[in-house]
């Protein structure tokens, strides 16, 4: 094949070179030993004329790599520092949340932004309340949900998680129930906007100081909920803030029930501070 470049042209009979003297700043074409630069110009034309262009298939994958590599860069990212995916399995927090929910958790509560009376957090169970793990999935493609669920596309299900709305802070005297059949804290009794409706709470009695770097918790759907009162001979039934994963912030899925999540203020307002 001959190679694609351009040939030193011969001169002609009256001596003149082939190569126009204005293609070669500073000569006047003296004939054919003036420098050949036109020429070596020629050739890198030639060259870059030649090469065959580039496969858009190619470059369409590439850019699709590029574009997922970058996502899930950015989405390990915000799992490891910023929110995390659950999924709801029980009903004890109904109706705040339903069975088979997804939620958002900020991981920057309680550090480095302050934990508030009314959260909802999720906990990691070191204290035994869950009899058994969750049932792991199986079948062929569990690699693509474990890679999913590291980046945090997917819930974890592999750990053994609780959520419950905390209470009681360090120092708050929290105590069950008042006249009225209300809570009690530091004093105050509250109402609480926030538990299922569906049913009137059964009063199970209780009178706790929350000690401190530890939690009070209880369920929205006070019925259905084995939260702190149902685990006071394990710690009290205290859960450490050390074994918060965060606040749930957001209901993910499904979109028809996607929205923030509160700590209604407006119940603890007049709440004072621990003694």
């Amino acid at each position: 094949m001959p190679e694609n470049h351009a040939r030193t042209p011969e001169p002609r009979h009256d001596g003149a070179s082939d190569v126009p003297a204005d293609a070669v700043p500073g000569t006047s074409g003296q004939g054919p030993d003036a420098p050949a630069s036109g020429a070596t110009g020629s050739r890198a034309a030639a060259k870059s004329a030649a090469k065959p262009a580039g496969s858009p298939v190619f470059a369409w994958l590439k850019e699709v790599a590029t574009v997922v590599v970058i996502a899930v860069v950015l989405s390990f990212l915000i799992k490891t520092f910023l929110f995390r995916a659950f999924f709801i399995p029980s009903e004890s927090m109904v109706n705040t949340l339903e069975v088979d929910d997804r939620i958002f958790v900020n991981l920057l509560v309680p550090e480095p932004f302050a934990l508030n009376r009314g959260d909802v957090v999720v906990f990691r169970d070191t204290k035994g309340w869950l009899q058994a793990a969750p049932e792991q999935p199986q079948g062929p493609f569990t690699w693509v949900q474990d890679g999913l669920t590291f980046v945090g596309l997917l819930p974890d299900n592999s750990e053994q998680h609780l959520v419950k709305r905390v209470i009681g802070l360090p120092g708050d005297h929290v105590v069950c129930c008042d006249a009225g059949g209300r809570l009690t804290i530091n004093g105050t009794p509250i109402n609480e906007s926030y538990i299922n409706p569906a049913e009137v709470p059964q009063i199970r009695n209780f009178d706790v100081t929350v000690p401190e770097g530890k939690v009070w918790v209880m369920g929205d759907n006070r019925n259905h909920s084995a939260d702190s009162r149902a685990h006071m001979d394990s710690d009290g039934g205290f859960i450490d803030i050390a074994d918060l994963e965060g606040k749930a912030a957001v209901i993910a899925w499904p979109l028809s029930r996607f929205t923030t999540l509160g700590n209604y203020p407006d119940v603890f307002r007049n709440v004072p501070a621990a003694p």
